[in-house]
Protein backbone atom coordinates (compact mmCIF):
# COMPACT_ATOMS: atom_id res chain seq x y z
CA UNK A 1 0.00 0.00 0.00
CA UNK A 2 1.38 3.41 -0.98
CA UNK A 3 2.69 5.48 1.93
CA UNK A 4 1.93 9.20 1.86
CA UNK A 5 4.31 11.32 3.90
CA UNK A 6 3.27 14.50 5.67
CA UNK A 7 4.28 16.68 2.73
CA UNK A 8 2.16 14.67 0.30
CA UNK A 9 -0.78 14.90 2.72
CA UNK A 10 -0.16 18.60 3.15
CA UNK A 11 -0.38 19.30 -0.57
CA UNK A 12 -3.51 17.17 -0.88
CA UNK A 13 -5.11 19.08 1.98
CA UNK A 14 -4.21 22.43 0.47
CA UNK A 15 -5.67 21.39 -2.87
CA UNK A 16 -8.93 20.11 -1.34
CA UNK A 17 -9.23 23.18 0.87
CA UNK A 18 -8.78 25.57 -2.07
CA UNK A 19 -5.56 26.87 -0.52
CA UNK A 20 -3.10 25.73 -3.17
CA UNK A 21 -4.73 27.86 -5.84
CA UNK A 22 -7.55 30.31 -5.26
CA UNK A 23 -10.69 28.96 -6.93
CA UNK A 24 -13.09 30.56 -9.38
CA UNK A 25 -16.17 29.33 -7.55
CA UNK A 26 -19.40 31.00 -6.49
CA UNK A 27 -19.39 31.49 -2.74
CA UNK A 28 -22.26 29.08 -2.19
CA UNK A 29 -20.40 26.35 -4.09
CA UNK A 30 -17.27 26.96 -2.03
CA UNK A 31 -19.22 26.69 1.24
CA UNK A 32 -20.76 23.44 -0.02
CA UNK A 33 -17.43 22.01 -1.20
CA UNK A 34 -15.82 22.77 2.17
CA UNK A 35 -18.73 21.06 3.99
CA UNK A 36 -19.30 24.35 5.76
CA UNK A 37 -16.96 26.69 7.61
CA UNK A 38 -16.64 26.88 11.36
CA UNK A 39 -18.13 30.21 12.33
CA UNK A 40 -18.57 30.79 16.05
CA UNK A 41 -16.47 33.91 15.52
CA UNK A 42 -18.83 35.68 13.09
CA UNK A 43 -16.27 37.58 10.98
CA UNK A 44 -13.73 34.78 10.56
CA UNK A 45 -15.35 33.00 7.58
CA UNK A 46 -14.85 36.12 5.46
CA UNK A 47 -11.08 35.77 5.76
CA UNK A 48 -11.35 32.03 5.17
CA UNK A 49 -13.20 32.60 1.91
CA UNK A 50 -10.95 35.50 0.86
CA UNK A 51 -7.95 33.17 1.16
CA UNK A 52 -9.66 30.54 -0.99
CA UNK A 53 -11.54 32.42 -3.72
CA UNK A 54 -10.46 34.83 -6.41
CA UNK A 55 -12.10 38.26 -6.21
CA UNK A 56 -14.13 37.32 -3.13
CA UNK A 57 -16.73 39.98 -2.30
CA UNK A 58 -18.09 39.93 1.28
CA UNK A 59 -21.44 41.16 -0.08
CA UNK A 60 -21.84 37.81 -1.83
CA UNK A 61 -21.82 35.97 1.50
CA UNK A 62 -24.12 38.58 3.04
CA UNK A 63 -26.58 38.02 0.20
CA UNK A 64 -26.49 34.26 0.77
CA UNK A 65 -27.22 34.70 4.47
CA UNK A 66 -30.06 37.18 4.03
CA UNK A 67 -31.34 35.22 1.03
CA UNK A 68 -31.52 32.03 3.16
CA UNK A 69 -29.20 29.98 0.96
CA UNK A 70 -26.52 29.77 3.67
CA UNK A 71 -27.23 29.59 7.39
CA UNK A 72 -25.41 29.79 10.72
CA UNK A 73 -26.26 26.85 12.95
CA UNK A 74 -24.80 24.31 15.38
CA UNK A 75 -23.72 21.21 13.53
CA UNK A 76 -20.34 19.43 13.34
CA UNK A 77 -18.77 18.97 16.79
CA UNK A 78 -21.61 21.10 18.25
CA UNK A 79 -19.87 24.21 16.94
CA UNK A 80 -21.47 26.98 14.91
CA UNK A 81 -20.93 26.46 11.20
CA UNK A 82 -21.83 28.27 8.01
CA UNK A 83 -23.50 25.65 5.84
CA UNK A 84 -25.72 25.70 2.80
CA UNK A 85 -29.46 25.41 3.32
CA UNK A 86 -29.47 22.15 1.36
CA UNK A 87 -26.79 20.61 3.55
CA UNK A 88 -28.26 21.60 6.90
CA UNK A 89 -31.67 20.22 5.92
CA UNK A 90 -30.06 16.96 4.80
CA UNK A 91 -27.54 16.57 7.63
CA UNK A 92 -29.19 17.94 10.76
CA UNK A 93 -31.13 14.85 11.83
CA UNK A 94 -27.96 12.74 11.48
CA UNK A 95 -26.29 14.99 14.06
CA UNK A 96 -29.15 15.08 16.60
CA UNK A 97 -27.87 12.39 18.96
CA UNK A 98 -24.32 13.74 18.93
CA UNK A 99 -25.53 17.26 19.68
CA UNK A 100 -27.54 16.07 22.69
CA UNK A 101 -24.65 14.01 24.00
CA UNK A 102 -22.17 16.85 23.68
CA UNK A 103 -24.39 19.30 25.56
CA UNK A 104 -24.98 16.68 28.25
CA UNK A 105 -21.25 16.11 28.46
CA UNK A 106 -20.81 19.77 29.41
CA UNK A 107 -23.91 20.29 31.56
CA UNK A 108 -24.73 16.83 32.92
CA UNK A 109 -25.17 17.97 36.52
CA UNK A 110 -27.27 21.00 35.60
CA UNK A 111 -29.52 18.90 33.37
CA UNK A 112 -29.91 15.96 35.74
CA UNK A 113 -33.58 15.06 36.02
CA UNK A 114 -34.65 17.19 33.05
CA UNK A 115 -36.92 15.33 30.62
CA UNK A 116 -35.35 16.37 27.32
CA UNK A 117 -38.38 15.38 25.26
CA UNK A 118 -40.62 17.56 27.43
CA UNK A 119 -38.10 20.39 27.23
CA UNK A 120 -37.97 20.10 23.44
CA UNK A 121 -41.76 20.16 23.20
CA UNK A 122 -41.95 23.22 25.44
CA UNK A 123 -39.28 24.97 23.38
CA UNK A 124 -41.02 24.21 20.09
CA UNK A 125 -44.30 25.49 21.47
CA UNK A 126 -42.67 28.80 22.41
CA UNK A 127 -40.88 29.14 19.07
CA UNK A 128 -43.95 28.26 17.03
CA UNK A 129 -44.81 31.96 16.80
CA UNK A 130 -41.74 32.54 14.63
CA UNK A 131 -40.42 35.37 16.80
CA UNK A 132 -36.60 35.65 16.95
CA UNK A 133 -35.29 35.02 20.44
CA UNK A 134 -31.99 34.83 22.25
CA UNK A 135 -31.30 31.67 24.23
CA UNK A 136 -32.00 33.57 27.46
CA UNK A 137 -35.33 34.82 26.15
CA UNK A 138 -36.27 31.32 25.05
CA UNK A 139 -35.45 29.88 28.46
CA UNK A 140 -37.53 32.54 30.21
CA UNK A 141 -40.48 31.79 27.95
CA UNK A 142 -40.11 28.05 28.54
CA UNK A 143 -39.87 28.64 32.29
CA UNK A 144 -43.33 30.15 32.20
CA UNK A 145 -44.61 26.74 31.04
CA UNK A 146 -42.47 24.52 33.26
CA UNK A 147 -40.04 24.97 36.16
CA UNK A 148 -36.58 25.86 34.90
CA UNK A 149 -33.20 25.45 36.52
CA UNK A 150 -29.75 26.10 35.13
CA UNK A 151 -30.78 28.64 32.48
CA UNK A 152 -27.47 28.50 30.61
CA UNK A 153 -27.60 24.71 30.33
CA UNK A 154 -31.26 24.76 29.29
CA UNK A 155 -30.62 27.41 26.67
CA UNK A 156 -27.64 25.56 25.24
CA UNK A 157 -29.59 22.31 25.09
CA UNK A 158 -32.53 23.99 23.38
CA UNK A 159 -30.71 25.97 20.68
CA UNK A 160 -27.69 23.72 20.11
CA UNK A 161 -29.35 20.32 20.25
CA UNK A 162 -33.07 19.86 20.78
CA UNK A 163 -34.47 22.33 18.25
CA UNK A 164 -32.86 22.86 14.84
CA UNK A 165 -32.46 26.63 14.71
CA UNK A 166 -30.71 29.24 12.61
CA UNK A 167 -28.86 32.29 13.91
CA UNK A 168 -30.45 35.22 12.14
CA UNK A 169 -28.73 38.05 10.31
CA UNK A 170 -27.39 40.61 11.02
CA UNK A 171 -25.35 38.14 13.09
CA UNK A 172 -22.58 36.98 10.77
CA UNK A 173 -22.86 39.73 8.17
CA UNK A 174 -19.77 41.65 7.04
CA UNK A 175 -18.70 44.14 9.72
CA UNK A 176 -21.97 43.61 11.63
CA UNK A 177 -22.02 43.35 15.40
CA UNK A 178 -25.15 41.64 16.61
CA UNK A 179 -26.19 39.21 19.29
CA UNK A 180 -27.44 35.70 18.65
CA UNK A 181 -31.15 35.51 17.90
CA UNK A 182 -32.66 32.32 16.58
CA UNK A 183 -35.73 30.95 14.87
CA UNK A 184 -36.47 27.35 13.88
CA UNK A 185 -34.75 26.20 10.71
CA UNK A 186 -38.09 25.02 9.39
CA UNK A 187 -39.63 28.50 9.56
CA UNK A 188 -36.53 30.21 8.10
CA UNK A 189 -36.07 27.75 5.23
CA UNK A 190 -39.70 26.86 4.63
CA UNK A 191 -39.53 23.13 5.31
CA UNK A 192 -38.62 20.64 7.98
CA UNK A 193 -35.21 18.98 8.15
CA UNK A 194 -35.03 15.65 6.36
CA UNK A 195 -35.95 12.74 8.66
CA UNK A 196 -33.72 9.69 9.09
CA UNK A 197 -34.16 6.99 6.46
CA UNK A 198 -37.16 4.86 7.50
CA UNK A 199 -35.49 1.59 6.53
CA UNK A 200 -32.59 2.08 8.92
CA UNK A 201 -30.08 2.69 6.15
CA UNK A 202 -27.76 5.67 6.38
CA UNK A 203 -27.63 7.55 3.07
CA UNK A 204 -26.66 10.76 4.88
CA UNK A 205 -23.74 9.02 6.60
CA UNK A 206 -22.50 7.69 3.28
CA UNK A 207 -22.81 11.14 1.72
CA UNK A 208 -20.88 12.67 4.62
CA UNK A 209 -18.03 10.20 4.10
CA UNK A 210 -17.75 11.10 0.42
CA UNK A 211 -18.10 14.82 1.00
CA UNK A 212 -15.54 14.80 3.80
CA UNK A 213 -12.98 13.00 1.69
CA UNK A 214 -13.56 15.40 -1.22
CA UNK A 215 -12.74 18.35 1.06
CA UNK A 216 -10.21 16.82 3.48
CA UNK A 217 -8.87 13.53 2.13
CA UNK A 218 -6.88 11.39 2.15
CA UNK A 219 -7.89 10.82 5.75
CA UNK A 220 -8.31 8.18 8.42
CA UNK A 221 -11.64 7.28 9.96
CA UNK A 222 -10.39 8.95 13.16
CA UNK A 223 -10.04 12.18 11.18
CA UNK A 224 -13.60 11.86 9.90
CA UNK A 225 -14.84 11.33 13.45
CA UNK A 226 -12.84 14.30 14.77
CA UNK A 227 -14.25 16.60 12.06
CA UNK A 228 -17.89 15.57 12.39
CA UNK A 229 -18.13 14.63 16.05
CA UNK A 230 -20.11 11.58 14.95
CA UNK A 231 -19.23 8.15 16.32
CA UNK A 232 -21.72 6.14 14.28
CA UNK A 233 -20.03 6.26 10.88
CA UNK A 234 -18.15 2.91 10.63
CA UNK A 235 -21.10 1.33 8.83
CA UNK A 236 -21.25 4.24 6.39
CA UNK A 237 -17.52 3.92 5.71
CA UNK A 238 -17.92 0.19 5.16
CA UNK A 239 -20.82 0.80 2.78
CA UNK A 240 -18.74 3.03 0.47
CA UNK A 241 -15.36 1.36 0.94
CA UNK A 242 -15.44 -0.32 -2.47
CA UNK A 243 -15.68 3.16 -4.05
CA UNK A 244 -12.51 4.31 -2.29
CA UNK A 245 -8.76 3.88 -2.56
CA UNK A 246 -6.44 3.26 0.40
CA UNK A 247 -3.05 4.57 1.47
CA UNK A 248 -0.93 4.54 4.62
CA UNK A 249 0.57 7.45 6.44
CA UNK A 250 4.01 7.36 8.02
CA UNK A 251 2.49 6.12 11.29
CA UNK A 252 0.90 3.16 9.51
CA UNK A 253 -2.68 4.42 9.71
CA UNK A 254 -4.97 3.53 6.84
CA UNK A 255 -6.06 6.58 4.87
CA UNK A 256 -9.13 6.51 2.62
CA UNK A 257 -9.76 8.69 -0.38
CA UNK A 258 -11.84 9.20 -3.48
CA UNK A 259 -10.05 7.70 -6.48
CA UNK A 260 -10.08 10.79 -8.68
CA UNK A 261 -9.55 13.45 -6.00
CA UNK A 262 -6.45 15.67 -6.37
CA UNK A 263 -3.23 14.47 -4.78
CA UNK A 264 -0.62 16.93 -6.05
CA UNK A 265 3.07 16.25 -6.32
CA UNK A 266 4.60 16.87 -2.87
CA UNK A 267 7.03 19.34 -4.47
CA UNK A 268 4.20 21.57 -5.73
CA UNK A 269 4.91 25.14 -4.51
CA UNK A 270 2.48 26.32 -1.84
CA UNK A 271 1.73 30.06 -1.53
CA UNK A 272 1.49 31.96 1.72
CA UNK A 273 -2.05 31.87 3.07
CA UNK A 274 -3.61 33.68 6.03
CA UNK A 275 -6.18 31.53 7.84
CA UNK A 276 -8.86 32.70 10.26
CA UNK A 277 -9.48 31.35 13.74
CA UNK A 278 -10.69 27.74 13.86
CA UNK A 279 -10.12 27.13 10.16
CA UNK A 280 -11.28 23.89 8.53
CA UNK A 281 -7.84 23.07 7.17
CA UNK A 282 -6.53 22.58 10.72
CA UNK A 283 -9.54 21.47 12.77
CA UNK A 284 -10.74 18.95 10.17
CA UNK A 285 -8.41 16.21 11.42
CA UNK A 286 -7.56 14.16 14.46
CA UNK A 287 -3.94 14.02 13.32
CA UNK A 288 -3.11 17.61 12.36
CA UNK A 289 0.55 16.89 11.72
CA UNK A 290 0.07 17.33 8.00
CA UNK A 291 -0.31 21.09 8.49
CA UNK A 292 0.78 22.09 12.01
CA UNK A 293 3.68 20.96 14.21
CA UNK A 294 2.81 19.14 17.43
CA UNK A 295 4.47 21.92 19.42
CA UNK A 296 2.03 24.43 17.94
CA UNK A 297 -1.09 22.27 18.05
CA UNK A 298 -2.55 24.27 20.93
CA UNK A 299 -2.94 27.25 18.63
CA UNK A 300 -5.55 25.37 16.64
CA UNK A 301 -7.97 25.17 19.55
CA UNK A 302 -7.09 28.52 21.14
CA UNK A 303 -8.61 30.60 18.34
CA UNK A 304 -5.29 31.85 16.99
CA UNK A 305 -5.26 33.07 13.41
CA UNK A 306 -2.36 31.46 11.59
CA UNK A 307 -0.18 31.98 8.52
CA UNK A 308 0.80 29.10 6.27
CA UNK A 309 4.29 29.24 4.79
CA UNK A 310 5.16 26.41 2.42
CA UNK A 311 1.83 24.90 3.43
CA UNK A 312 2.47 24.71 7.17
CA UNK A 313 1.61 26.90 10.14
CA UNK A 314 4.61 29.19 10.58
CA UNK A 315 3.17 32.32 12.25
CA UNK A 316 0.14 33.84 13.91
CA UNK A 317 -1.49 37.08 12.90
CA UNK A 318 -3.85 39.71 14.18
CA UNK A 319 -4.79 43.29 13.36
CA UNK A 320 -3.83 46.51 15.12
CA UNK A 321 -4.92 49.98 14.01
CA UNK A 322 -5.73 48.77 10.52
CA UNK A 323 -2.45 46.91 10.03
CA UNK A 324 -1.89 43.17 9.84
CA UNK A 325 0.61 42.10 12.49
CA UNK A 326 2.42 38.80 11.92
CA UNK A 327 4.27 36.98 14.70
CA UNK A 328 6.52 34.19 13.35
CA UNK A 329 6.69 30.97 15.34
CA UNK A 330 10.22 30.42 14.05
CA UNK A 331 12.69 32.18 11.77
CA UNK A 332 11.56 33.07 8.24
CA UNK A 333 13.88 33.21 5.26
CA UNK A 334 14.11 36.49 3.41
CA UNK A 335 11.99 35.17 0.54
CA UNK A 336 9.37 33.78 2.91
CA UNK A 337 9.21 37.04 4.82
CA UNK A 338 8.71 38.95 1.56
CA UNK A 339 5.90 36.59 0.55
CA UNK A 340 4.25 36.97 3.96
CA UNK A 341 4.40 40.75 3.70
CA UNK A 342 2.96 40.73 0.17
CA UNK A 343 0.03 38.52 1.12
CA UNK A 344 -0.42 40.45 4.37
CA UNK A 345 -0.76 43.71 2.44
CA UNK A 346 -3.46 42.18 0.28
CA UNK A 347 -5.27 40.97 3.40
CA UNK A 348 -4.97 44.39 5.07
CA UNK A 349 -6.54 46.02 2.01
CA UNK A 350 -9.37 43.49 2.10
CA UNK A 351 -10.07 43.95 5.79
CA UNK A 352 -9.91 47.75 5.59
CA UNK A 353 -11.91 48.21 2.38
CA UNK A 354 -8.71 49.38 0.65
CA UNK A 355 -7.93 52.01 3.28
CA UNK A 356 -4.70 50.44 4.54
CA UNK A 357 -2.08 47.99 3.33
CA UNK A 358 -0.07 48.11 6.55
CA UNK A 359 1.84 44.99 7.58
CA UNK A 360 4.21 44.52 10.49
CA UNK A 361 6.25 41.38 11.05
CA UNK A 362 7.28 40.99 14.66
CA UNK A 363 10.76 39.70 15.55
Amino acid sequence: MTVLDSRALNRATLARQLLLDRADLPVVDAVAHLCGLQAQEPQEPFTGLWSRLRAFDPAALDDLLTGRRVVRTHLMRRTVHLVTAEDVLAWRARHDTMLRQRVLGTYRDELAGVDLDELAAAGRAVMADGEPRSAAELVRAVAARRPASGPRALGEMLVAALIPVVQLPPRGLWRAKAGVRTVPLSSWLGREVDPPAPDGSDPVGRALVRRYLAAFGPAATADLRAWSGLTGLPAAVAAVREELVSFRDERGRELLDLPDAPRPDPDTPAPVRFLPAFDNAILGYHDRGRIIDDADRGLSVAGARVVLVDGRVAATWTTEAGAVVVTPLRGLSGDDRDAVVEEGRALALFLSDNDSDGVRVAP
